[in-house]
C-alpha cells in the first residue's frame, strides 16, 4: 500500500498496514547506521547484522520485505550470504552494495539473483529510492488510491470520508474525522497538543488545550471501544497511533 504524507513523501505500508520491514548487512558501522537511520525516517522498521552468520540469524527472527546486503563481509562473501536468504526467503529483493569500481562484483551479484545494486560510496537517496522500487515490485508493497489512509485493521478515505474499522463503518463528527486523518498520516510518532492543535484546529486556544484531550476520548469511544486500543497516550507527549495488538485489553 502507499499512501501520501502531509510532506507529499509517499510512504509505503505492508498490505495490513504494518511498517516495511528492511534488513542491513555491513560491518561498515558508521554507514550501516547512516542507512538505517534514512530507512526509519521512512517509517520502516530496521535490523542491522555485521556479518553474513548474524544476516542469516536475523532474516530467519525478523522476516525482513526487504534486504540490503554488502558483497564484502568478514565472514563470508554476500553471495553466499543471498544463496542461504533465498532458502526461507525465495522472493525477498535484495540490494547489493558494492565497491566504487568493482563491475565484476556487480555482474556476479545480479547474476547470482540480487535485484539491484549501489555502487560505495552512494547517496542515501538513492540507496532508499531503490528499495522503494524493489519493494513495490515484489509486492510486499500492495498499491491502493492514495486516498485510503490504512494503520492495522483501522481505514479512513480522504474523499469519501468514510472511516471503518475490521469493515465496521464507524460515523465521526468533521473535528473527529480531521484529528483522526491527522493520526493516520502520522502512524507510530507522538504528536504534542500544540501540534495538534495548530493542524486541527488551525490555531491556539490558548488555556484551552485540553480540547485535544476531549476530541481524543471521543475518538477512543468510536474507534477503541470493545477492540485492542489504537489511540495511546505518551504522558507529557502527546499522542500517536498504532496497529491494535492482538490480545491487548480494549478500552
Amino acid at each position: 500500500m502507499t499512501i501520501t504524507s502531509p510532506q507529499g513523501r509517499t510512504e509505503i505500508l505492508r498490505p495490513d498496514g504494518s511498517p516495511v520491514r528492511v534488513l542491513v548487512v555491513d560491518d561498515d558501522g558508521p554507514l550501516t547506521e547512516l542507512l538505517s537511520m534514512a530507512l526509519r525516517y521512512e517509517g520502516w522498521e530496521v535490523c542491522g547484522a555485521t556479518d553474513g552468520a548474524g544476516a542469516v540469524r536475523a532474516a530467519r527472527e525478523f522476516r525482513p520485505d526487504a534486504v540490503v546486503l554488502a558483497v564484502t563481509l568478514p565472514d563470508m562473501d554476500g553471495l553466499a550470504v543471498l544463496g542461504r536468504l533465498r532458502r526461507d526467503l525465495p522472493r525477498v529483493p535484495v540490494l547489493f552494495l558494492t565497491a566504487k569500481d568493482a563491475v565484476a562484483e556487480r555482474i556476479a551479484g545480479l547474476t547470482a539473483g540480487g535485484d539491484d545494486h549501489v555502487a560505495k560510496p552512494f547517496s542515501l537517496e538513492e540507496a532508499v529510492a531503490r528499495l522503494r522500487g524493489l519493494i513495490r515490485r515484489s509486492g510486499a508493497a500492495a498499491v491502493r488510491s492514495e486516498s485510503l489512509l490504512v494503520v492495522g485493521d483501522l481505514t479512513l478515505d480522504e474523499d469519501s470520508h468514510e472511516v471503518t474499522r475490521d469493515g465496521q463503518s464507524i460515523h465521526l463528527t468533521a473535528t473527529e474525522f480531521e484529528l483522526l486523518r491527522y493520526l493516520m498520516r502520522n502512524p507510530r510518532r507522538v504528536l504534542s497538543k500544540a501540534q495538534i492543535l495548530d493542524r486541527v484546529w488551525s490555531y491556539d486556544f490558548g488555556g484551552q488545550a485540553n480540547i485535544v484531550e476531549l476530541y481524543i476520548s471521543y475518538l477512543r469511544r468510536k474507534i477503541d471501544a470493545g477492540r485492542p486500543p489504537m489511540i495511546h497516550t505518551r504522558r507529557g507527549a502527546g499522542y500517536l497511533i498504532k496497529a491494535g495488538e492482538p490480545g491487548a485489553a480494549p478500552r
